[in-house]
């Protein structure tokens, strides 16, 4: 018996200091007197809910449990898509499909969520009504026909304005996309039927043009022809006729048929004759 009571009170001490720092380690986890910021976020710091101006990059960083909270936020680049129908300068309604890349100023999220909120809120509250505002008075300056026509244009317009209007709220725009446009059924079936006129004009336009150059060939050929014939005649000489007949001639005399059978057909001039006659 002494022996165990001996054991039992050298191996107290040890069996306390496990137990205690046990007890310190699960109290810390609970508690939490460190706050942990991860990678694309920044930590937001609040005293009693109050927010500081101390803003926590990534990392881990300690805090004073119960009084200090760390509100992390997100400052990746953020994508969302909007919709927004609006009037043309022809009154035309065009429902714009709008792709907006955009975070949080990583230097402002104190403000930012003391302002405005967290993300959603971000979002519905400042995003949402200014992208539809800017459309909308984007829009208004250009006719339907521009606004497809003039599209580089138009998101350029909206990519600054929207830029310049959130800039005061802590938010960057980094990037404004148009997707799509809708029209009315009665506007897309007036772009559809001037598209087809517009081809039948240039086929039209086509076949006309392709008309008169066969005219001017068929003049052109007619002129080259009449020139070559005329040219022909300036060289036809009856020498050179004859003498073109003389070179054609296979030897043989034409033949005439009588009684006693097929007898060559000498052409014999009288004057020649006479002539022979005389020099005999």
């Amino acid at each position: 018996m002494r022996n165990v009571s001996r054991n039992l009170e050298n191996n107290f001490p040890y069996g306390f200091y496990i137990a205690g720092g046990i007890a310190i380690l699960f109290l810390a986890i609970m508690v939490r007197p460190f706050a942990i910021v991860n990678a694309g976020e920044r930590g937001v710091v609040m005293q009693f809910g109050k927010v500081q101006d101390q803003v926590l990059d990534e990392g881990i960083h300690p805090i004073m449990p119960v009084v200090t909270s760390v509100k992390r936020i997100n400052v990746r680049v953020q994508k969302n898509t909007f919709k927004s129908t609006a009037a043309s300068k022809d009154l035309q309604t065009i429902t714009t499909e709008l792709a907006v890349n955009w975070h949080i100023n990583p230097l402002e999220v104190n403000t930012v969520f003391q302002q405005v909120g967290d993300e959603q809120l971000i979002i519905d509250g400042i995003i949402t009504p200014a992208v539809s505002e800017v459309l909308k008075a984007a829009t208004a300056k250009k006719t339907a026909e521009e606004v497809i026509t003039k599209r580089t244009e138009l998101k350029g317009e909206i990519d600054t304005k929207l830029k310049n209007r959130l800039a005061s709220y802590g938010i960057i725009i980094d990037d404004v996309s148009l997707v799509d446009f809708a029209f009315s059924p009665e506007f897309a079936r007036a772009i559809e039927s001037k598209q087809i006129a517009e081809q039948e004009a240039k086929q039209a336009s086509f076949i006309a043009q392709k008309a008169t150059q066969e005219a001017q060939a068929d003049i052109n050929r007619a002129k080259g022809q009449a020139e070559a014939q005329r040219l022909q005649r300036l060289t036809l000489t009856p020498d050179l006729l004859q003498k073109q007949a003389i070179e054609k001639w296979d030897g043989r005399f034409p033949t005439v048929m009588s009684g006693n059978g097929a007898l060559p057909l000498i052409n014999i001039n009288p004057s020649s004759l006479s002539s022979g006659n005389q020099q005999q």
